[in-house]
Protein backbone atom coordinates (compact mmCIF):
# COMPACT_ATOMS: atom_id res chain seq x y z
CA UNK A 1 0.00 0.00 0.00
CA UNK A 2 1.51 3.42 -1.15
CA UNK A 3 0.52 6.95 -0.30
CA UNK A 4 -0.73 8.40 -3.95
CA UNK A 5 -2.00 11.55 -2.60
CA UNK A 6 -2.26 14.78 -0.08
CA UNK A 7 -4.08 17.24 0.40
CA UNK A 8 -5.07 20.36 2.92
CA UNK A 9 -8.20 22.56 2.64
CA UNK A 10 -7.76 25.77 5.20
CA UNK A 11 -11.37 26.84 6.37
CA UNK A 12 -12.33 29.55 8.47
CA UNK A 13 -15.76 28.93 9.63
CA UNK A 14 -18.57 31.09 10.99
CA UNK A 15 -19.88 30.21 14.43
CA UNK A 16 -23.53 31.46 16.06
CA UNK A 17 -23.07 31.53 19.83
CA UNK A 18 -27.06 30.84 20.52
CA UNK A 19 -27.27 29.43 24.00
CA UNK A 20 -28.90 31.88 26.44
CA UNK A 21 -31.04 33.72 24.07
CA UNK A 22 -27.60 35.29 23.12
CA UNK A 23 -27.00 36.09 18.90
CA UNK A 24 -23.12 36.36 19.28
CA UNK A 25 -20.45 35.41 16.03
CA UNK A 26 -17.18 34.46 15.61
CA UNK A 27 -15.02 32.18 13.57
CA UNK A 28 -13.01 29.57 13.97
CA UNK A 29 -10.08 28.97 11.50
CA UNK A 30 -8.87 24.86 10.89
CA UNK A 31 -7.15 22.99 8.32
CA UNK A 32 -8.07 19.69 6.82
CA UNK A 33 -5.71 17.07 5.92
CA UNK A 34 -6.58 13.86 3.56
CA UNK A 35 -4.01 10.70 2.38
CA UNK A 36 -5.04 8.71 0.06
CA UNK A 37 -3.42 5.42 -0.65
CA UNK A 38 -3.42 3.71 -4.05
CA UNK A 39 -5.81 1.06 -2.48
CA UNK A 40 -8.54 3.69 -2.52
CA UNK A 41 -8.20 3.72 1.38
CA UNK A 42 -8.38 8.02 2.81
CA UNK A 43 -7.43 8.76 5.89
CA UNK A 44 -8.24 12.11 7.60
CA UNK A 45 -6.61 14.72 9.76
CA UNK A 46 -6.74 18.79 11.06
CA UNK A 47 -4.81 20.92 12.90
CA UNK A 48 -6.50 24.15 14.31
CA UNK A 49 -5.17 27.41 16.53
CA UNK A 50 -3.03 28.38 14.03
CA UNK A 51 -3.19 30.42 11.05
CA UNK A 52 -4.53 27.86 8.51
CA UNK A 53 -3.08 29.20 4.92
CA UNK A 54 0.36 29.01 6.28
CA UNK A 55 -0.46 25.01 7.20
CA UNK A 56 -2.08 24.37 3.68
CA UNK A 57 0.69 25.88 1.88
CA UNK A 58 3.09 23.90 3.99
CA UNK A 59 1.17 20.85 3.36
CA UNK A 60 0.64 21.02 -0.55
CA UNK A 61 4.47 22.25 -1.53
CA UNK A 62 6.00 20.57 1.29
CA UNK A 63 5.17 18.06 3.14
CA UNK A 64 2.67 16.41 0.62
CA UNK A 65 4.66 15.48 -1.86
CA UNK A 66 7.43 14.12 0.29
CA UNK A 67 4.81 11.42 1.51
CA UNK A 68 3.65 10.77 -2.47
CA UNK A 69 4.94 6.81 -2.62
CA UNK A 70 5.33 5.95 0.80
CA UNK A 71 3.73 3.30 3.27
CA UNK A 72 1.08 4.95 5.33
CA UNK A 73 1.70 2.21 8.14
CA UNK A 74 4.82 3.38 8.72
CA UNK A 75 3.87 6.40 10.94
CA UNK A 76 6.94 6.55 13.27
CA UNK A 77 9.31 6.72 9.80
CA UNK A 78 7.02 9.02 8.15
CA UNK A 79 6.71 11.19 11.86
CA UNK A 80 10.48 11.68 11.89
CA UNK A 81 10.77 11.78 8.11
CA UNK A 82 8.45 14.84 7.90
CA UNK A 83 10.02 16.25 11.63
CA UNK A 84 13.04 16.58 9.52
CA UNK A 85 11.35 18.40 6.67
CA UNK A 86 10.21 20.70 8.28
CA UNK A 87 11.72 21.79 11.93
CA UNK A 88 15.13 20.93 12.38
CA UNK A 89 15.53 23.93 12.77
CA UNK A 90 13.06 26.52 13.73
CA UNK A 91 10.98 23.74 16.27
CA UNK A 92 7.90 23.69 16.73
CA UNK A 93 5.68 26.52 15.73
CA UNK A 94 3.96 25.47 12.19
CA UNK A 95 6.09 22.75 11.16
CA UNK A 96 4.15 20.99 14.37
CA UNK A 97 1.06 21.74 13.41
CA UNK A 98 1.61 20.17 9.89
CA UNK A 99 2.78 17.48 11.09
CA UNK A 100 -0.10 16.58 13.40
CA UNK A 101 -2.33 17.46 10.93
CA UNK A 102 -0.59 14.77 8.86
CA UNK A 103 0.19 12.03 11.51
CA UNK A 104 -3.80 12.13 12.73
CA UNK A 105 -4.60 11.46 8.72
CA UNK A 106 -1.87 8.74 8.77
CA UNK A 107 -3.41 7.11 11.61
CA UNK A 108 -6.99 7.71 10.95
CA UNK A 109 -5.36 5.78 7.31
CA UNK A 110 -3.79 3.19 9.52
CA UNK A 111 -6.93 1.75 11.79
CA UNK A 112 -9.05 1.95 9.21
CA UNK A 113 -6.86 -0.13 7.01
CA UNK A 114 -6.27 -2.47 9.98
CA UNK A 115 -10.33 -2.60 10.55
CA UNK A 116 -9.80 -1.24 14.26
CA UNK A 117 -11.08 1.42 15.67
CA UNK A 118 -8.24 3.96 16.51
CA UNK A 119 -8.78 4.48 20.62
CA UNK A 120 -8.08 0.41 20.65
CA UNK A 121 -4.76 0.66 18.16
CA UNK A 122 -3.49 3.06 20.21
CA UNK A 123 -4.01 0.69 23.27
CA UNK A 124 -7.55 0.38 24.44
CA UNK A 125 -7.26 1.39 27.89
CA UNK A 126 -11.00 2.65 28.08
CA UNK A 127 -14.91 2.64 25.61
CA UNK A 128 -15.53 6.32 26.93
CA UNK A 129 -13.90 9.65 28.58
CA UNK A 130 -14.66 12.24 31.38
CA UNK A 131 -15.07 15.71 29.40
CA UNK A 132 -15.16 19.23 30.89
CA UNK A 133 -17.08 22.15 29.21
CA UNK A 134 -15.43 25.12 28.11
CA UNK A 135 -18.06 27.58 28.43
CA UNK A 136 -16.63 30.51 30.25
CA UNK A 137 -16.30 33.10 27.71
CA UNK A 138 -19.22 34.84 28.51
CA UNK A 139 -19.48 38.76 30.41
CA UNK A 140 -19.87 38.16 34.28
CA UNK A 141 -23.72 39.20 33.90
CA UNK A 142 -24.14 35.64 31.88
CA UNK A 143 -21.56 33.65 33.53
CA UNK A 144 -23.59 32.17 36.34
CA UNK A 145 -26.91 31.09 33.89
CA UNK A 146 -24.48 29.55 31.37
CA UNK A 147 -22.97 27.37 34.35
CA UNK A 148 -26.18 26.58 35.62
CA UNK A 149 -27.32 25.41 31.90
CA UNK A 150 -23.85 23.47 31.79
CA UNK A 151 -24.55 21.26 34.68
CA UNK A 152 -28.30 21.07 34.13
CA UNK A 153 -26.66 18.94 30.87
CA UNK A 154 -25.05 16.58 32.79
CA UNK A 155 -21.55 18.43 33.42
CA UNK A 156 -20.37 18.11 36.45
CA UNK A 157 -16.63 20.15 34.80
CA UNK A 158 -16.39 23.37 34.08
CA UNK A 159 -13.43 25.63 32.61
CA UNK A 160 -14.33 28.96 32.45
CA UNK A 161 -11.03 31.91 30.79
CA UNK A 162 -8.98 34.65 32.99
CA UNK A 163 -6.66 36.79 32.05
CA UNK A 164 -8.93 38.38 28.74
CA UNK A 165 -5.64 38.17 26.68
CA UNK A 166 -4.29 40.67 29.19
CA UNK A 167 -0.54 40.83 27.98
CA UNK A 168 -1.54 40.84 23.82
CA UNK A 169 -4.02 43.64 24.46
CA UNK A 170 -2.03 45.88 26.81
CA UNK A 171 -2.30 49.00 24.64
CA UNK A 172 -5.99 49.61 24.25
CA UNK A 173 -5.74 50.59 27.18
CA UNK A 174 -6.47 47.94 29.80
CA UNK A 175 -4.33 47.65 33.00
CA UNK A 176 -3.35 44.01 34.06
CA UNK A 177 -4.74 44.70 37.82
CA UNK A 178 -8.57 46.04 36.59
CA UNK A 179 -8.89 42.50 34.23
CA UNK A 180 -7.66 40.05 36.93
CA UNK A 181 -9.85 42.14 39.78
CA UNK A 182 -13.00 41.56 37.35
CA UNK A 183 -11.51 37.40 36.62
CA UNK A 184 -12.19 37.21 40.42
CA UNK A 185 -15.75 38.65 40.39
CA UNK A 186 -15.82 36.60 37.43
CA UNK A 187 -15.21 33.13 39.10
CA UNK A 188 -16.60 34.03 42.36
CA UNK A 189 -19.83 34.34 40.36
CA UNK A 190 -19.72 30.99 38.23
CA UNK A 191 -18.74 29.25 42.04
CA UNK A 192 -21.74 30.59 43.57
CA UNK A 193 -23.95 29.40 41.15
CA UNK A 194 -22.57 25.97 40.47
CA UNK A 195 -22.55 24.88 43.95
CA UNK A 196 -19.28 23.72 46.15
CA UNK A 197 -19.52 20.16 44.52
CA UNK A 198 -18.65 21.07 40.28
CA UNK A 199 -14.69 20.84 39.62
CA UNK A 200 -14.40 24.45 37.87
CA UNK A 201 -11.22 25.20 36.21
CA UNK A 202 -9.73 28.45 34.62
CA UNK A 203 -7.91 28.75 31.97
CA UNK A 204 -5.56 32.19 30.91
CA UNK A 205 -4.74 31.14 27.64
CA UNK A 206 -1.10 32.02 27.92
CA UNK A 207 -2.18 35.82 28.77
CA UNK A 208 -0.49 36.77 32.07
CA UNK A 209 2.58 37.68 33.16
CA UNK A 210 4.09 35.94 36.32
CA UNK A 211 3.31 38.44 38.60
CA UNK A 212 -0.37 39.08 37.77
CA UNK A 213 -0.91 35.68 37.30
CA UNK A 214 0.40 34.91 41.32
CA UNK A 215 -2.27 37.61 42.61
CA UNK A 216 -5.02 36.21 40.24
CA UNK A 217 -3.92 32.71 41.88
CA UNK A 218 -3.91 34.23 45.12
CA UNK A 219 -7.35 35.66 45.23
CA UNK A 220 -9.23 33.08 43.53
CA UNK A 221 -7.73 30.24 45.48
CA UNK A 222 -10.72 30.04 47.93
CA UNK A 223 -12.73 29.36 45.02
CA UNK A 224 -11.35 25.37 44.90
CA UNK A 225 -9.84 25.89 41.63
CA UNK A 226 -9.10 22.31 40.04
CA UNK A 227 -6.30 23.39 37.89
CA UNK A 228 -5.05 26.68 36.50
CA UNK A 229 -4.65 26.50 32.61
CA UNK A 230 -1.53 28.10 30.95
CA UNK A 231 -1.54 30.91 33.48
CA UNK A 232 2.25 32.42 32.32
CA UNK A 233 3.34 33.64 28.80
CA UNK A 234 5.30 31.55 26.27
CA UNK A 235 4.38 28.72 29.19
CA UNK A 236 7.70 30.45 30.49
CA UNK A 237 9.20 26.96 32.65
CA UNK A 238 11.17 29.03 35.01
CA UNK A 239 8.54 30.82 35.97
CA UNK A 240 5.97 27.41 35.52
CA UNK A 241 8.05 26.42 38.11
CA UNK A 242 7.77 29.57 40.51
CA UNK A 243 4.03 30.15 40.12
CA UNK A 244 3.39 26.59 41.39
CA UNK A 245 5.99 26.91 44.42
CA UNK A 246 3.43 30.13 44.96
CA UNK A 247 0.10 28.75 44.83
CA UNK A 248 -2.25 25.78 46.76
CA UNK A 249 -3.71 25.66 42.23
CA UNK A 250 -2.80 23.06 40.15
CA UNK A 251 -0.92 23.79 37.38
CA UNK A 252 -1.39 22.66 34.42
CA UNK A 253 -0.34 23.71 30.24
CA UNK A 254 0.92 21.89 27.23
CA UNK A 255 -1.57 22.00 24.70
CA UNK A 256 0.19 24.76 22.60
CA UNK A 257 3.57 23.14 23.30
CA UNK A 258 4.43 21.39 19.67
CA UNK A 259 7.51 18.78 20.72
CA UNK A 260 7.89 16.20 23.52
CA UNK A 261 10.91 18.23 24.92
CA UNK A 262 9.03 20.94 25.73
CA UNK A 263 7.22 18.80 27.90
CA UNK A 264 10.55 16.92 28.76
CA UNK A 265 11.38 20.40 30.67
CA UNK A 266 8.30 20.79 32.36
CA UNK A 267 8.65 17.73 33.48
CA UNK A 268 12.24 17.98 35.37
CA UNK A 269 11.82 21.71 36.10
CA UNK A 270 8.53 20.30 38.16
CA UNK A 271 6.74 23.32 36.44
CA UNK A 272 3.28 21.47 35.94
CA UNK A 273 1.12 19.30 37.80
CA UNK A 274 -0.72 17.99 34.78
CA UNK A 275 0.47 17.88 31.07
CA UNK A 276 -2.30 18.85 28.60
CA UNK A 277 -0.70 17.68 24.69
CA UNK A 278 -2.90 18.25 21.99
CA UNK A 279 -2.48 15.56 19.30
CA UNK A 280 -3.95 18.54 16.52
CA UNK A 281 -0.79 20.89 17.96
CA UNK A 282 1.50 18.49 19.73
CA UNK A 283 2.46 16.81 16.80
CA UNK A 284 -0.09 14.37 16.33
CA UNK A 285 -0.64 10.98 17.73
CA UNK A 286 2.82 10.04 16.93
CA UNK A 287 4.57 12.14 19.42
CA UNK A 288 1.52 12.72 22.07
CA UNK A 289 2.11 8.64 23.01
CA UNK A 290 5.73 9.42 23.93
CA UNK A 291 4.28 12.47 26.02
CA UNK A 292 2.05 10.44 27.71
CA UNK A 293 4.47 7.96 28.45
CA UNK A 294 7.18 10.85 29.79
CA UNK A 295 4.24 12.31 32.11
CA UNK A 296 3.61 8.37 33.31
CA UNK A 297 7.20 8.11 34.22
CA UNK A 298 6.91 11.06 35.97
CA UNK A 299 4.07 10.11 38.28
CA UNK A 300 2.22 13.40 36.55
CA UNK A 301 -1.47 12.94 35.19
CA UNK A 302 -2.50 14.62 31.33
CA UNK A 303 -5.64 16.05 30.47
CA UNK A 304 -6.63 17.27 26.88
CA UNK A 305 -6.35 21.21 26.84
CA UNK A 306 -6.75 23.37 23.64
CA UNK A 307 -10.57 21.98 22.46
CA UNK A 308 -10.99 19.59 19.62
CA UNK A 309 -12.39 16.76 21.75
CA UNK A 310 -13.57 14.28 18.81
CA UNK A 311 -9.22 13.39 17.84
CA UNK A 312 -8.15 13.48 21.37
CA UNK A 313 -10.66 11.27 22.58
CA UNK A 314 -8.53 8.81 21.04
CA UNK A 315 -5.33 9.29 23.15
CA UNK A 316 -6.85 9.69 26.39
CA UNK A 317 -9.23 6.48 25.63
CA UNK A 318 -6.09 4.73 24.23
CA UNK A 319 -2.81 5.32 26.85
CA UNK A 320 -3.61 4.09 30.61
CA UNK A 321 -2.81 7.16 31.91
CA UNK A 322 -5.46 9.07 29.47
CA UNK A 323 -7.34 12.15 31.48
CA UNK A 324 -10.11 14.64 30.73
CA UNK A 325 -11.34 15.70 27.66
CA UNK A 326 -12.11 19.32 26.45
CA UNK A 327 -15.77 19.64 25.22
CA UNK A 328 -15.04 23.19 24.06
CA UNK A 329 -18.57 24.82 23.38
CA UNK A 330 -17.26 27.22 20.05
CA UNK A 331 -15.00 24.21 18.85
CA UNK A 332 -17.67 21.70 18.64
CA UNK A 333 -19.99 24.03 17.06
CA UNK A 334 -17.53 24.47 13.98
CA UNK A 335 -16.79 20.47 14.44
CA UNK A 336 -20.51 19.65 13.90
CA UNK A 337 -20.62 21.80 10.64
CA UNK A 338 -17.77 19.79 8.99
CA UNK A 339 -17.82 16.51 10.01
CA UNK A 340 -20.58 13.66 10.50
CA UNK A 341 -20.44 11.05 13.14
CA UNK A 342 -19.46 12.91 15.93
CA UNK A 343 -20.35 11.55 19.60
CA UNK A 344 -22.58 13.36 21.76
CA UNK A 345 -22.10 13.48 25.54
CA UNK A 346 -24.29 11.87 28.29
CA UNK A 347 -23.77 12.63 31.78
CA UNK A 348 -20.29 14.54 31.50
CA UNK A 349 -19.07 11.26 29.41
CA UNK A 350 -18.02 10.47 25.39
CA UNK A 351 -18.15 7.06 24.69
CA UNK A 352 -15.55 5.78 22.08
CA UNK A 353 -16.89 4.75 18.44
CA UNK A 354 -16.44 1.28 17.49
CA UNK A 355 -16.05 2.18 13.47
CA UNK A 356 -12.72 1.50 12.35
CA UNK A 357 -10.49 4.81 12.09
CA UNK A 358 -11.64 8.10 13.82
CA UNK A 359 -15.24 6.77 13.44
CA UNK A 360 -16.06 9.97 12.07
CA UNK A 361 -15.34 11.77 9.03
CA UNK A 362 -15.72 15.00 6.75
CA UNK A 363 -18.91 15.58 4.67
CA UNK A 364 -17.34 16.21 1.55
CA UNK A 365 -19.98 18.45 -0.11
CA UNK A 366 -20.34 20.87 2.98
CA UNK A 367 -16.58 21.43 2.89
CA UNK A 368 -16.65 22.40 -0.51
CA UNK A 369 -19.11 24.84 0.67
CA UNK A 370 -17.43 26.13 3.12
CA UNK A 371 -13.77 26.19 1.58
CA UNK A 372 -15.51 28.96 -0.54
CA UNK A 373 -15.69 30.90 2.47
CA UNK A 374 -12.41 33.95 2.43
CA UNK A 375 -9.88 32.26 4.98
CA UNK A 376 -9.01 34.09 8.33
CA UNK A 377 -6.10 35.92 7.41
CA UNK A 378 -4.63 35.71 10.88
CA UNK A 379 -8.00 36.08 12.57
CA UNK A 380 -9.80 32.35 12.78
CA UNK A 381 -8.64 32.05 16.79
CA UNK A 382 -12.28 33.25 18.18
Amino acid sequence: MKIVRVSATPLNIPVAIDVLGLDMKTSLSLCLTEIETDTGLVGHGMTAITEEEIIAAAVREVAGPALIGEDPMATERLWDKLYWLLSPRGQTGYASHAIAALDIALWDLKARALGQPLWRLLGGARARVPVYATFGFFERDQLAAAAKLWVEQGFRRLKMTVGGHALARRDEPRPIDEVIAEDVRRVAAVREAVGPEVKLYVDANCGLDLFHASELARRIEPYGISFFEEPLTQNDVRQMAQLRARTSIPLACGQNEGLAFRFRDLLVNQAADVLQPNVTISGGYSQCLKIAGMAQAFNVPIDNGGAWPFHNMHLHAGVSNGGLVEYHYVAVKMLQQIFDGLPVPDQGWLTLPETPGLGFAPNAERVRELAKLPTSRGKGKA
